[in-house]
């Protein structure tokens, strides 16, 4: 008997509303609007100089396949990076070079869970988690995290859920919240002892305002650690990513990256590798984005957004809006058509209670900022 629909259930996601509210977007903007965009999270500078010039540089040789797990030498300018942030010292065959952290994704939940078993996520949190975890036959399993907490999940939280995996990140996004070597241990301790796999998100690392983030790999070798070039290294199209996997497990991975990919693009591995070498130049947007933080946290407190919590890391501000709407995405949608200003509602990151929340990029130059916030101050103000 055959199936009454030719779709797969397994199709069943949701959109990523920032997406859709980026479409909205250049819809305005191509029929002359001028829009701030604090919606998406990518920053407004280029790739570094030395990436840009090593793929230029790259151009007239053959940009072929190269082996499924990366380029030898990025994987270990990679592994350096671990000694040289956090005293790591990490084999370079543990590395697995992807096409963003979204097929690291997809090779970790292939990789560890079985169709039908129950992944752990704090929510808020990135939403694409939930809808890949879903793409694959897993059970997503929200887990609300409290203000109390700076809207990270605790082990307490993770009682009685009857888990078979955890994702976690910090710094987060939506929150920008970071794990401290002590929550971090707790968590991972928390999954140790339950004998379930540890996933860490640590794709905004490098981002920090305070003390540094702190790797997974300080705390166990057994956690899946997870990051990529698009954010501290402003590459998110360039769509490469990397994956920390324990040493039994590197066969594994690499078989499926064989089939499921063949091999990261060439192109962007070479721009990767040269990025590396461009520390200097990104610590000089990590400044920039340090000011932004600094006039967002101000200004949209004045402007009449005050419900949040400073970010310890990445460029994200998550707002409560509850005294002022019970229906983020409309609201939004109105801080867009009359403001001109993009913003993300919280629906995207927390199914429950993101209609009562908005998202706030600070990525994008500080004029960008500073008109943004001009303009949410009038939207407020006129909006009484």
């Amino acid at each position: 008997m055959g199936r009454s629909s030719e779709a797969s259930r397994r199709g069943d996601v949701d959109a990523f509303i920032v997406m859709d509210v980026m479409e909205r977007a250049r819809a305005l903007e191509a029929a002359g609007r001028s829009i701030i965009h604090m919606e998406v999270g990518q920053p407004g500078t280029p790739a570094p100089k030395t990436a840009r010039a090593a793929l230029a540089a790259a151009l007239d040789q053959p940009l072929g396949y190269t082996v499924a797990l990366g380029l030898p030498e990025l994987r270990a300018g990679i592994a350096k990076l671990y000694k040289d942030w956090y005293g790591v010292d990490l084999d370079p065959a543990r590395v697995v070079v992807t096409p963003g952290s979204s097929g690291a994704f997809l090779l970790a939940f292939t990789a560890l869970f079985e169709a039908g078993e129950r992944v752990g996520l704090g929510e808020p949190g990135y939403p694409s988690y939930r809808q890949i975890l879903r793409a694959l036959s897993l059970e997503p399993v929200g887990i609300p995290a409290s203000l109390e907490n700076r809207l990270q999940p605790v082990a307490a939280d993770l009682e009685g859920k009857g888990l078979d995996g955890l994702i976690v990140a910090s710094p987060g996004n939506p929150s920008g919240t970071m794990l401290n070597h002590e929550a971090l241990s707790s968590l991972i301790g928390w999954a140790e002892k339950a004998g379930v796999p540890f996933i860490s998100d640590e794709i905004y690392h490098g981002l920090h305002y305070g003390d540094r983030a702190v790797s997974a790999l300080e705390i166990s070798q057994n956690a899946w650690v997870i990051n990529s070039f698009s954010k501290y290294f402003s590459m998110t199209g360039w769509r490469i990513g990397w994956m920390v996997v324990p040493e039994d497990q590197i066969r594994r991975v690499e078989r499926l990256a064989q089939n499921m990919f063949i091999c990261p693009p060439h192109a962007s591995q070479i721009a990767a590798l040269a990025a590396l070498d461009s520390i200097d130049e990104m610590e000089a947007n990590r400044a920039v984005y340090a000011e932004n933080r600094r006039l967002m946290t101000e200004g949209l407190r004045e402007a009449g957004f005050r419900n949040f919590a400073p970010p310890d890391g990445a460029f994200y501000i998550y707002a409560d809006v509850s005294d002022l709407t019970r229906d983020s995405l409309a609201f939004a949608g109105e801080i867009l058509e009359q403001a001109g200003v993009a913003v993300t509602p919280g629906l995207d990151f927390d199914p429950l209670r993101g209609g009562q929340t908005l998202r706030f990029s600070y990525a994008r130059a500080t004029a960008d900022i500073i008109e943004g916030l001009r303009r949410l101050k009038a939207f407020m103000a006129a909006r009484g």
